[in-house]
C-alpha cells in the first residue's frame, strides 16, 4: 500500500485542485444518498403514523417531499460532474506520469536502457501506467469519500436518532468493509497478477504475430505463432474468470455486511422506539439511512478485483522513478571542445577489461578512425566517449570536464541501429532541431547525400511508416545522419556510418558532413575503406581475446 500510496500522491501533486474537487464531490453524492434515503425512510413512516393517529390533514407533505426531490436531482448532477472531473483529472496525472516515467527512464545507464528496448518491456511500461488509473478513481477517492462519509454519519444519527444506533452502523460498516478488503485482497491478489501477466503474453505475442506475419509464413512459424497468441489468450481469461468470482465473492460480502447493519439499526431502533425513548419516524431514518451507507464500501468490490495488478504496477514504477544517486550539473564550456581518454580502462561485469590503460585525444575538427574486428571494443569505447558507459578507472573528459557533465547534444552518438519514427521526414529530423526551418532542413539532407531521394518521395512531408519504413536500409542511416547534422554537435561519434551504403554514395555523405560540421572532433567505428580513408588518423585495436593496453594503442595509432 505504501507504493499506491506514493503513486496517489504523485498524481495529486500535478492535479491536485480537480482531484479535491472530485473528492469533495465524490463525497457529497455519498452523504445526499444517506440523506436521500434516510429522509424517505422518515417521512413515509412519519407521514403513516400521522394518518393513524388522525393527523395526516396537518401534515406537512410538501417540505419533506420538495426535499426528496432535490436531494434525488441534486444527487444525479453531482454524480455526473464528479465522474467528469474525477476522470478528466486522472487522465491528465496519466499523461503527466508517463513523461516522468519516461524522462526518469532516459537518465538509466546504457545497460537498463538496451533492456528495455525489446516488446516485453516496452508493453509493461504501458500496462503499468494504464493500471494505475484505478489508484484515485477504484482506491483513495471511495475510500476516503466512504470514510468521511461513515464519520459524519456517526455524528448526524447519534443526534437525529441514538447514539447506539449510530455506533452500531459505524462499526459494523467500517470493521467489516476492512474486513471484506483485506480478506479480498488476500485472496484476488495472486489471481490479479496472473490475468496481468497472461494479458501481456497475449499482448506481445499477437503484435509479434501482425508485424512479423511475412517472415513466420515464410518459415513455416505462422500456425505455431497463432497457437501460442490463442493460448496465451485462453490463459488471460481463465486468469480473468478467477478475478471476476473474487469481485463477486467481495461483493457478497459486502452486502452480507450491509444487511448486518440494517438488521443492527432496526433491531436497536425498533427496541428504543418499543421503550418510547425515540419515535418509530426516527427510527427509521437509522435503518434507511444504514442501508444508504452501501454505497461507502461498494467500489471495494472493484478495488478487491484490481489490487494486486495496481500494486505490482505501483512498485514497477516508483522504482523505475527512483532519482538516479549522483545527479551532476551541466556544464557548458567557454572553449572549444576536445575529447580525450585518460588511462581509460572498462570491463562488464566480473569479466575481465574489454580496454585497459585506454588514452586518446581529439582536437577540434580532427576525424579518428576506429579499426579492428568484430567484439574488440570499438563501440564500447563510442559509448564511452558518449557518456552511456561509466569507465572502470580513468577518465572520459569534453573540454576538461566529465562528459557527463556536458549539456546534452554538444555530444552527439550515431549508433548502428536506426531510430526512425512514424509519420513525416520533418518531423523525424525535427526530433534533434524542433525550431529548425526548412532551409535547414534540406542543408542537413544535401549534407547526406539524401535530398534527391527526399524530393522524389514528396519532400519534407513525405510520410513514413512505423520504424521508419518506406526507406531503404541505406536511406534509414542517411536520414539518421542527417539528424545528428542538424544538432550541430562539437563531438560527433559514429558507429559504422556508411553500413549499407554504396562506394560513391559512402564518400559523398562522409564528405558531407566534415563540410557541415567543420569544427566538430568526430570518432568512428571504421570497417569499410570508405571510412578509413575519410578519417585523419587511424587507431587500430588488437583482438578483442586479449586486452588493449596503452602500449599496444600507442603503436597501432596512424596519421595520414
Amino acid at each position: 500500500m505504501r507504493n499506491l500510496w506514493h503513486i496517489f500522491r504523485i498524481m495529486m501533486t500535478g492535479e491536485a485542485v480537480a482531484l479535491r474537487r472530485g473528492l469533495a464531490l465524490a463525497a457529497l453524492v455519498l452523504i445526499m444518498g444517506g440523506s436521500l434515503l434516510g429522509l424517505s425512510g422518515w417521512f413515509i413512516v412519519a407521514a403513516s403514523a400521522a394518518g393513524l393517529a388522525g393527523t395526516g390533514a396537518v401534515f406537512d407533505v410538501f417540505r419533506p417531499s420538495a426535499m426528496v426531490r432535490f436531494l434525488a436531482i441534486t444527487r444525479t448532477a453531482t454524480r455526473y460532474g464528479e465522474r467528469v472531473l474525477t476522470h478528466d483529472a486522472t487522465l491528465r496525472a496519466l499523461a503527466r506520469l508517463r513523461v516522468a516515467l519516461l524522462s526518469a527512464l532516459s537518465l538509466r545507464s546504457h545497460e537498463r536502457l538496451i533492456r528495455l528496448r525489446g516488446a516485453q518491456a516496452l508493453n509493461r511500461i504501458l500496462a503499468d501506467v494504464d493500471a494505475l488509473d484505478g489508484v484515485p478513481l477504484r482506491l483513495f477517492i471511495p475510500l476516503i469519500a466512504g470514510g468521511v462519509t461513515q464519520i459524519l454519519a456517526l455524528i448526524v444519527l447519534s443526534w437525529l436518532v441514538a447514539p447506539a444506533v449510530a455506533l452500531a452502523i459505524f462499526a459494523i460498516y467500517v470493521l467489516g468493509g476492512l474486513a471484506v478488503l483485506i480478506w479480498g485482497m488476500s485472496r484476488a491478489r495472486m489471481p490479479s497478477r496472473r490475468a496481468e501477466a497472461a494479458a501481456q503474453a497475449f499482448r506481445t505475442r499477437f503484435i509479434d504475430l501482425v508485424t512479423t506475419r511475412e517472415d513466420l509464413a515464410v518459415y513455416g512459424q505462422l500456425p505455431a505463432q497463432i497457437e501460442a497468441a490463442q493460448t496465451a489468450d485462453a490463459r488471460r481469461q481463465d486468469a480473468a474468470t478467477v478475478t471476476d468470482t473474487r469481485e463477486r465473492q467481495a461483493g457478497a460480502a459486502l452486502m452480507v455486511v450491509s444487511a448486518l447493519a440494517g438488521a443492527a439499526a432496526l433491531w436497536i431502533g425498533g427496541g428504543l422506539a418499543e421503550a418510547g425513548e425515540i419515535t418509530p419516524a426516527r427510527a427509521a431514518i437509522g435503518f434507511f439511512t444504514a442501508l444508504a451507507l452501501m454505497e461507502t464500501v461498494a467500489p471495494l468490490r472493484r478495488a478487491v478485483a484490481e489490487i494486486g495488478r495496481m500494486i505490482g504496477a505501483a512498485r514497477r514504477v516508483t522504482e523505475q522513478m527512483q532519482a538516479p544517486s549522483e545527479p551532476v550539473p551541466h556544464h557548458v564550456p567557454d572553449a572549444p571542445l576536445t575529447l580525450s581518454f585518460k588511462d581509460v580502462s572498462f570491463a562488464r561485469g566480473a569479466a575481465r577489461p574489454v580496454i585497459s590503460g585506454f588514452d586518446l585525444a581529439l582536437s577540434p575538427g580532427d576525424w579518428v578512425a576506429l579499426q579492428g574486428p568484430s567484439g574488440v571494443g570499438k563501440s564500447t569505447v563510442l559509448l564511452l566517449a558518449a557518456g552511456a558507459l561509466r569507465p572502470l578507472s580513468g577518465q572520459v573528459l569534453v573540454a576538461d570536464q566529465p562528459v557527463t557533465n556536458c549539456l546534452p547534444g554538444l555530444v552527439t552518438l550515431v549508433g548502428q541501429r536506426s531510430a526512425l519514427i512514424q509519420g513525416t521526414v520533418a518531423e523525424n529530423l525535427r526530433l534533434a532541431a524542433p525550431e529548425a526551418d526548412d532551409a535547414a532542413l534540406w542543408a542537413a539532407l544535401t549534407a547526406v547525400a539524401l535530398d534527391g531521394v527526399i524530393r522524389a518521395k514528396g519532400g519534407l512531408e513525405a510520410r513514413l511508416g512505423p520504424r521508419g519504413s518506406g526507406l531503404s536500409g541505406g536511406e534509414s542511416r542517411r536520414l539518421v545522419l542527417a539528424r545528428a547534422v542538424l544538432r550541430r554537435p562539437q563531438v560527433l561519434l559514429l558507429d559504422e556510418p556508411t553500413e549499407g551504403l554504396d562506394h560513391a554514395t559512402a564518400e559523398r555523405v562522409l564528405r558531407g558532413i566534415r563540410a557541415a560540421l567543420p569544427h566538430a572532433a568526430v570518432l568512428m567505428a571504421a570497417h569499410r575503406s570508405e571510412e578509413q580513408g575519410a578519417a585523419d588518423r587511424i587507431l587500430r585495436l588488437p583482438n578483442a581475446k586479449k586486452t588493449v593496453s596503452g602500449a599496444e594503442i600507442a603503436s597501432t595509432f596512424t596519421s595520414k
